[in-house]
């Protein structure tokens, strides 16, 4: 337990080396409610990692591209082969129609010329055999009805005359049949040369049934080929996809991580806008604290016959008379000054200790104290070790300078004053957290910020006022 002579004697001291602290903020921690939390702030060597991805990407896809681009050229190649010998296919089927036709006009010719042949070979008997018959008859049978007119004479003459008609008739049935034989040779000519036309014709269309089996086969395997180039094709095409997906996302990678950068450098440079613009009010927020007297001694005062918060002994404090009770956490008592020269002379005063560290249980009218022991939290942060304030501590060090005397526990400051809706606070007015106030207060500073002393580990400093969990009343001391 602490000897309050030691703490009498140390008081000097303490408020000194707040005021020095005050100066020399820890920034990072002081601002870490002043501006949003930091993004992320990729390293160089990731900038470069992801810069060397896109090239890398860029030299694949590169590849891939001329590589699908000669592909593509020889599937061009090959279906320009398979357009010719398709073509080949309908010039070898054109021909084989025309064989074929050929082949069925010459059997057709055949066929007439068999036909004409036997006509002409049937005329040919017929007429010898008529011949003959009317020769057999004018020799044997002279009396007939058809010779009788000139046969009728037995004169000589008449012979002679019979004999010569004889011949005229026959040389005449001569000339008919040798016109007959004639004939019947031509049509023998004709057939023999549909025959050979015939031949010649089914010899084309073998040759053009040959030539259209070897076209289709042709076909058949520059389609093969052109099928198996399209499949690389498309294995190449898909391969190109997949590295163009690796290479945008590596671009987007860099983006992402330039725009990362950027975003982190904007608030970086946000950042020491305000830690310059915080370190600037915490100097001038120090210098007058420092040279406002007149608060320190309204602080004195306020803590005139008060036990240490954590003197529990029974004996009265030092300088105490025996038979005084000591003032312990008295009601809250009315400020010395009031009006914008008290708020900002409380404002001065909480700001003063920005960078102080926290310190659960420290802090009193005249600046920050030893912490106590928690048995937990604080405990695992060495409050008990530290010099500083906790929230509260931080309120009674802030109004004291106004000769404000506050009890050291939120809850119960928040009845220590006129109570306003939260959404009406003004600057210098106290905020609370928790039931009652129970859990955290922080002095409203305006522009939606607070200064405060937050938790074990970190020190007294500016944050955004935060709704989570705040009270419907802020608690204004001075009016």
């Amino acid at each position: 337990m602490r000897n309050n002579g030691e703490v009498g004697t140390r008081r000097p001291a303490l408020v000194a080396l707040g005021l020095l602290i005050s100066v020399a903020i820890v920034l990072t921690a002081a601002q870490a409610g002043a501006v949003p939390p930091p993004p992320p702030n990729p390293s160089d060597g990731q900038l470069s990692d992801a810069g060397a991805q896109v090239d890398a990407g860029v030299a694949e896809v590169g590849g891939l591209i001329n590589q699908v681009a000669s592909a593509e050229q020889q599937l061009q190649q090959l279906d320009e082969a398979v357009a010719l010998k398709r073509e080949a296919v309908n010039k070898a089927l054109v021909d084989l129609q025309d064989a074929r036709d050929a082949s069925e006009r010459a059997a057709a010719s055949v066929t007439d010329s068999e036909r004409e042949l036997a006509e002409a070979t049937t005329k040919v008997g017929q007429a010898r055999s008529n011949f003959d018959v009317f020769a057999a008859r004018a020799y044997t049978k002279p009396a007939t009805p058809t010779m009788i007119t000139f046969l009728a004479a037995a004169s000589p003459d008449t012979v002679l005359d019979r004999a010569r008609v004889l011949a005229m008739v026959s040389k005449q049935q001569q000339q008919v049949l040798d016109g007959l034989r004639r004939a019947q040779i031509t049509r023998g000519n004709l057939n023999s040369l549909a025959r050979q036309a015939k031949s010649e014709a089914d010899a084309a269309a073998a040759a053009a049934e040959a030539k259209k089996a070897d076209a289709e086969q042709a076909v058949a395997a520059a389609k093969v080929e052109a099928d198996r180039q399209a499949g690389a094709r498309d294995t190449l095409v898909k391969q190109r996809q997949g590295a163009q997906t690796k290479l945008d996302a590596a671009r987007q990678n860099v983006a992402g991580l330039v725009a990362q950068r950027d975003a982190y450098l904007a608030w970086d440079q946000r950042r020491r806008a305000e830690e310059a613009a915080i370190r600037a009010a915490a100097q001038a927020a120090a210098a007058r604290a420092a040279a406002d007297q007149a608060a320190r001694d309204r602080a004195a005062k306020a803590a005139e016959g008060k036990r240490p918060h954590t003197d529990l002994r029974d004996e009265a404090p030092q300088g105490v008379h025996p038979q005084a009770k000591p003032k312990r956490d008295p009601a809250p008592t009315m400020p010395a000054i009031g009006g914008s020269d008290a708020v900002e002379t409380v404002v001065d005063r909480a700001m003063s200790q920005l960078g102080v560290q926290y310190s659960w249980g420290g802090g009193d009218e005249n600046g920050p104290t030893l912490g106590i022991h928690d048995g937990g939290v604080a405990d695992s942060y060495g409050d008990y070790n530290k010099v500083g304030f906790d929230c509260s501590g931080l309120m009674i060090y802030a109004f004291a300078g106004i000769g404000v005397s506050l009890p050291h526990y939120s809850g119960y400051q928040y009845n220590a004053g006129t109570r306003v809706p939260v959404a009406e606070r003004v600057r210098g007015d106290m905020l609370f957290w928790g039931p009652n106030g129970s859990e955290h207060v922080a002095l409203y500073l305006g522009n939606g910020q607070m200064v405060e002393a937050p938790q074990s580990g970190e020190v007294v400093k500016v944050s955004a006022v935060r709704n989570g969990g705040i009270m419907p009343y802020a608690v204004r001391i001075i009016t």
